[in-house]
C-alpha cells in the first residue's frame, strides 16, 4: 500500500462503501419502464470511495456493490454488465481525481473525475441496452443514466468533502 496505510484500513473501507452502494442503489429507485430499469442513488457512493480512497475502491466498490444490488433486487441478467461498467466508472473517476483531491481537496479534479466515470457509465449502459433491448430503448434510457451521473455528482462532492475534513480519508488515515 502506498503511504504506509494498512491494507485492512483499505479493505475496510473499500467494503464498507460496497456495502452502501448496494443499498444507495436498492433503496432509492425511479423506474424506468423502457427498459425495465431505474435511477439509482448507488454512484454517489462510488464517486466517494474513487475520491477517498482511489481508483481500487472506486472500482471494487462500484462493481461489486451495483452487481450485488442487480442480483438482489431481481435483475441478475444485468449482473455481468453493471460488474464492469459500474467498476470502470469508479476506476476513471478515481484515477482522474483521487490524487489532487486527497493533497488538496481540489474540486475541480474531483469534479471532472465524477463526470468522466460518469460519461462511462452512460455510455457502458447506452451499448448493454442496445444489445439486451435495441436502440430505441438505450435511447429513452440515456437521459436517465445522465440524470443518475450528475445527481449523485451534485451528492458525492460534498459527501467526500466532509469525510475528508473528519479524517476518514486515505492521506489522513494511518500512518502516513
Amino acid at each position: 500500500m502506498k503511504e504506509g496505510h494498512s491494507p485492512i484500513h483499505h479493505f475496510a473501507f473499500t467494503a464498507l462503501f460496497t456495502a452502501l452502494v448496494t443499498i444507495a442503489t436498492s433503496a432509492f429507485k425511479l423506474p424506468v419502464p423502457a427498459t425495465n430499469g431505474f435511477i439509482n442513488l448507488g454512484d454517489t457512493f462510488i464517486f466517494a470511495a474513487a475520491l477517498l480512497w482511489g481508483p481500487k475502491s472506486g472500482f471494487w466498490a462500484g462493481s461489486v456493490g451495483s452487481s450485488l444490488a442487480d442480483v438482489l433486487g431481481g435483475y441478475p441478467h444485468w449482473a455481468p454488465f453493471t460488474f464492469f461498467i459500474k467498476g470502470v466508472e469508479g476506476l476513471v473517476a478515481g484515477s482522474v481525481a483521487h490524487h489532487r483531491f486527497k493533497d488538496s481537496g481540489a474540486t475541480g479534479p474531483a469534479l471532472l473525475g465524477m463526470l468522466l466515470g460518469g460519461l462511462v457509465m452512460a455510455i457502458g449502459y447506452f451499448i448493454a441496452e442496445i444489445f439486451l433491448y435495441g436502440l430505441p430503448a438505450a435511447l429513452v434510457e440515456l437521459p436517465g443514466n445522465g440524470f443518475q451521473a450528475i445527481g449523485s455528482l451534485i451528492i458525492a462532492l460534498p459527501l467526500a468533502m466532509a469525510l475528508k475534513r473528519l479524517g476518514l480519508d486515505r492521506h489522513k488515515f494511518g500512518p502516513n
